[in-house]
């Protein structure tokens, strides 16, 4: 720290405009309000952020736009809500589901590969490079993704004619295989649309369920590490424009703290949010269970379906090689995660595990793992 602040001692101040998707303070959002602290402290307070809250710049669907034109400096965006114009992106985004869905390994596998299978395809990298952004992490999400219902839908039976919100393409073939009718609603919705009964279910991350509060309208989780659904992870991105007028130590910076957003993406919230939906599902009088054996069968079917399907994209040169690479790249970090010795705890049980152990957790192994991912495309 020492070192980046002596360094910064000639810099002009640089101010970066922000906004982050959730209150001050809270769960969601303190992955970036702790990355904005560390830059802020290591460059001396030569590096400033003004932080708008709650997505107040712009929507989440919106801030690549808002990256382009000057709203904003540095954001999440979210590729997989324009398919059409960051194609790469939404293949690598839908093939989340070839991830172990279980709650400590499986958060920390998912968001590592991606990353790896990201910066090494040319053509994921030219979709950030031609919407004007450089992409710090590519590729992060918000725990796996779970179906919440107003009442317990485990069987193809349950599910059979509901109306179920999803995001991508990926999301509503798996709630068409079901038997469900896949109905499209931004997560800023979710909550109004379950409690009007406009949908019985929804998919969605624990995180989006605790954030958009919806648990007392849908507390039946059905969630099965074996029987994955597609995510819908977002980037953590920086407008190009700005990007290319720092100052060489600024990047180095903004790039080197990347470990602090990382660790407390899965840390302070992916883990807090689920041990959060264990407990509100609770305080609610629903439950947490995983498929029956009919439904987990028609979406293992349908994902093995998906993926062959991925394999003839058009989107990269070779999409049978692309879709090697991702199963690569996630057989390589299930290894890696699972040498971290954590214990196997079930949804269900997460909010009195993690009550008892979060003191405890230590994810340093991890995090200097993934960054070794982002350090070869340091600026130098």
């Amino acid at each position: 720290m020492e070192e980046y602040q002596e360094a910064f001692d000639d810099v002009s101040e640089i101010t970066l405009l922000t906004q982050t998707p959730a209150p001050k303070g809270s769960v969601t959002g303190l992955p970036m309000e702790r990355y904005f602290e560390a830059v802020e402290e290591w460059s001396g307070g030569k590096i400033k952020f003004d932080v708008s809250y709650s997505n107040a710049v712009a929507e989440p669907g919106e801030a690549d736009d808002a990256l382009t034109d000057g709203r904003l400096d540095i954001a999440s965006v979210l590729p997989i809500y324009d398919p059409s114009e960051y194609p790469a992106n939404a293949a690598l985004i839908e093939a989340g589901f070839i991830s172990d869905q279980s709650a400590i390994d499986g958060v920390l596998a998912s968001n590592a590969w991606p990353n790896q299978v990201a910066f090494e395809t040319d053509e994921i990298m030219q979709e950030f490079d031609d919407h004007g952004m450089v992409p710090m992490v590519p590729i992060y999400n918000s725990g796996a993704n779970a179906l919440f219902c107003s009442q317990a839908r485990t069987s193809l039976g349950d599910i059979k004619g509901t109306s179920v919100g999803s995001g991508g393409q990926a999301q509503s073939a798996q709630v068409e295989a079901l038997g469900g009718s896949p109905s499209s609603i931004p997560y800023t919705e979710l909550y109004e649309s379950l409690q009007r009964g406009v949908v019985d279910c929804t998919v969605a991350s624990p995180t989006v369920a605790v954030l958009g509060g919806f648990l007392e309208a849908a507390p039946f989780v059905t969630i099965d590490p074996q029987a994955g659904f597609g995510l819908a992870p977002g980037a953590l991105a920086f407008s190009k424009t700005t990007w290319d007028g720092l100052p060489l130590v600024a990047q180095q910076l903004l790039w080197d703290r990347l470990d602090i957003f990382v660790g407390s993406n899965v840390d302070d919230k992916i883990f807090v949010n689920n041990a959060q939906m264990a407990d509100d599902v609770a305080k609610f009088k629903g439950g947490i269970q995983a498929f029956d054996e009919d439904a987990r069968a028609k979406l293992q079917e349908k994902n093995e379906e998906l993926l062959a399907n991925l394999a003839k994209t058009e989107a990269v040169a070779d999409g049978a090689a692309f879709v090697q690479a991702m199963q690569d790249a996630n057989d390589e970090w299930n290894a890696t995660v699972a040498e971290y010795g954590f214990e196997d705890v079930g949804y269900a049980e997460f909010g009195a595990w993690f009550a008892q152990n979060k003191d405890s957790i230590d994810l340093t192994e991890y995090t200097a793992a993934v960054m070794e991912i982002l350090s070869e495309h340091r600026p130098s």
